[in-house]
């Protein structure tokens, strides 16, 4: 993980997964740019988020989907 993101940037584009549901407590979005992979928590966008260089967030996704 890089740091904690506190950006607002309104340029950020964010997707939910198709795989999450509106009524889920577990929904999280991802904004992509170049060199950062952003995360947010669908039903908190003000709170905190963490950013990720896309080879970490490479690692990282096999293992979350496994659990």
């Amino acid at each position: 993980m890089i740091s904690p993101s506190a950006t607002n940037d309104p340029q950020l584009k964010w997707f939910k997964s198709s795989y999450s549901t509106n009524d889920g407590p577990e929904c999280v979005e991802v904004a992509l740019t170049p060199c950062t992979v952003h995360i947010r928590d669908s039903k908190n966008k003000q709170g905190p988020r963490l950013t990720f260089t896309p080879e970490q967030w490479a690692i990282f996704v096999p293992y979350a989907v496994g659990l």
